[in-house]
């Protein structure tokens, strides 16, 4: 059976050639250019590398990366979950072109993005000129920072949610109300434990473009130090400077907390798919 099986015709080459051609790739495109971060800021002194990575600026725009990319990627939990909700349940007129326009923000260049919201929710925009009276100002603070994150985010939550609806089984729907289950109960028991992991694959993949993001935030934050300065910008900054390992350092504090984050994110993954399958 072994050998029969080893000699059927298959298009693609053998475990020895994928498995080395993976290990290269991988080496040759994420892990020596991460190992060359590492290495780059590891040349510091470490009295100089900790005041670099704890300046009251560089934790300022921890925060604000940090803090902004967990918001935006939670509100596309939300509405990622209710825009893919609304694509897959219900048949409309105009459906498939919203559907084609879910994927523009990954086709669109991030600062064709961030000029165009700024545009828009400037005090002078379609929308910011309305919301300036009432108090709130969106360019040039978080909120517009959040904004735009959620925007180049939106995709990934929904394009990951929308296979997972499509398999949630309708006859459990329909058997569950036929004995008496609520609406709200048959969306906790039935729908929620089957779409949640690729909902927080979802959210996990948001937030990773999100901490990333450069382009789409530098037009809509303002820059101001202290205020609206994401950390990839801190970094563009310190290499405009040829502070190179200064700018090193700091990507190796958005590194680890990154996958730190991602590592936490990933367990609860875990977490959710064994919750799951105990339920069934």
């Amino acid at each position: 059976m072994k050998n029969a099986r080893q000699s059927e015709p298959n298009v693609i080459p053998g475990f020895g050639i994928t498995l080395g051609f993976t290990t290269f790739f991988l080496c040759a495109i994420v892990l020596i250019p991460l190992a060359a971060l590492v290495l780059k800021a590891a040349g510091m002194d470490w009295e100089r590398f900790v005041a670099v990575i704890t300046s009251p600026r560089a934790l300022a725009s921890y925060r604000l990366s940090f803090g902004a990319s967990l918001l935006a990627a939670s509100m596309n939990m939300v509405f990622g979950f209710v825009i893919a909700w609304t694509l897959v349940r219900y048949e409309f007129p105009g459906r498939k072109i919203i559907d084609a326009i879910i994927d523009m923000p990954f086709a669109l260049p991030t600062a064709v993005s961030g000029i165009a919201l700024t545009t828009v929710f400037a005090a002078n925009g379609w929308i910011g000129q309305y919301l300036e009276p009432m108090g709130i100002k969106v360019a040039y603070t978080w909120i517009g920072i959040t904004v735009a994150l959620t925007l180049i985010g939106m995709p990934f939550v929904v394009r990951t949610v929308q296979p997972a609806l499509q398999e949630v089984q309708r006859d459990l729907e329909d058997a569950a109300e036929t004995l008496g289950a609520g609406r709200f109960y048959v969306f906790r028991r039935i729908i929620v434990p089957t779409v949640l992991p690729a909902l927080l694959t979802g959210f996990t993949l948001a937030f990773a473009r999100a901490v990333g993001e450069y382009g789409s935030v530098i037009f809509i934050a303002g820059n101001m130090p202290m205020k609206t300065e994401i950390t990839p910008l801190l970094i563009v900054i310190r290499l405009e400077e040829f502070d190179y390992a200064g700018a090193a350092a700091l990507g190796c504090v958005m590194l680890a907390i990154s996958f730190v984050m991602l590592l936490a994110i990933n367990l609860l993954q875990v977490w959710g798919r064994k919750r799951m399958m105990v339920s069934r």
